[in-house]
């Protein structure tokens, strides 16, 4: 098998949920459309991170090149800049009807990549694959899930096997060793359904639980995702009003914000966030050292973040 079908793993990541309100929507193409411009705020403190002992989980010594020196891994699900632009939240409008086609000419992609899946967040259309590829030296486990608030329900679980190319020494950190590169592993393909009235799915990893990357289904592709300075753009929105909503998926509050678009004209906004409050997760990092689960100095100097040194 050449280095061409060794070079993606891919997941078929079939999204079917309100399909009724997916064949509801008509393509046309707008001539007077007019653009939605804005900034998407996080208000209040920033939640804590997440923190991960690496010693308690499988392969610390690769995945602990981002680490916080200490052996810990630290996920921060919020992203949020000096001034308090949120970044990586997604932005879309519903009550489009109708107006500009989907984009047909790409797909989303989800990585695994330095044991973190990237993007972190994403919005797909309700009927669209995405592609999961794995990039690391390590074996990583997709456990999907469809969210609401009703509960959980799994979609699939299946291996994400490295590509056979990798070296295995990881101790060794050497360029010879081609330590830092990254090589994907062979094709496979899953199907997932979301049940009717679900919007959200998330994908973790059941080896590395600091593995996350979340999903919305969108049902028009009016959307768009926040840039490092908060910053969004939805173009070609056909006249008319609009709920624009902002999501992320650990607030649990609705943000949304009527707006009226005019023909061929641009409109700016400026959404604010209030950041929840509260312990949001179980593995929340503490203010005071961790004693729950030591790391030893030994395992410290094991575990090496030479491409992040994370803080806490």
């Amino acid at each position: 098998m050449n280095m061409v079908m060794w070079g993606r793993f891919i997941i078929g990541l079939i999204i079917l949920a309100g399909g009724s309100q997916a064949a509801a929507y008509q393509e046309y193409m707008v001539s007077d459309g007019g653009s939605i411009m804005g900034t998407v705020y996080l208000g209040g403190q920033v939640p804590k991170p997440k923190g991960y002992n690496l010693t308690t989980l499988p392969d610390p010594f690769y995945c602990g090149r981002i680490s916080d020196g200490q052996g810990w891994r630290i996920l921060q699900p919020f992203n949020v800049g000096l001034g308090g632009e949120f970044r990586e939240v997604v932005v879309y409008l519903e009550g489009v009807e109708k107006g500009k086609p989907f984009d047909e000419t790409s797909t989303p992609q989800v990585e695994a990549k330095d044991c973190l899946f990237l993007p972190f967040t994403m919005a797909v259309r309700d009927d669209q694959s995405v592609t999961v590829v794995n990039m690391d030296p390590v074996m990583h486990d997709i456990q999907a899930y469809e969210t609401s608030n009703l509960g959980a329900r799994v979609l699939f679980n299946v291996p994400l096997p490295m590509n056979p190319q990798h070296p295995r020494n990881f101790k060794d950190r050497s360029d010879a060793a081609m330590y830092h590169r990254h090589m994907a592993g062979a094709p496979t393909k899953q199907l997932v359904n979301l049940s009717k009235g679900r919007r959200i799915f998330v994908m973790q990893c059941g080896f590395h639980a600091y593995m996350e990357s979340w999903g919305v289904a969108v049902n028009n592709p009016y959307f768009a995702k926040t840039d490092e300075e908060g910053r969004f753009a939805i173009t070609n929105v056909p006249p008319g009003t609009y709920k624009l909503v902002v999501w992320h998926p650990y607030v649990r509050t609705s943000v949304e914000q009527t707006i009226t678009v005019r023909p061929k004209e641009t409109m700016e906004t400026t959404l604010m966030v209030q950041a929840p409050t509260g312990r949001l997760y179980a593995n929340e990092v503490l203010e005071h050292d961790y004693v729950r689960y030591n790391v030893t100095e030994e395992a410290q100097k094991e575990i090496d973040p030479m491409i992040q040194k994370q803080k806490r």
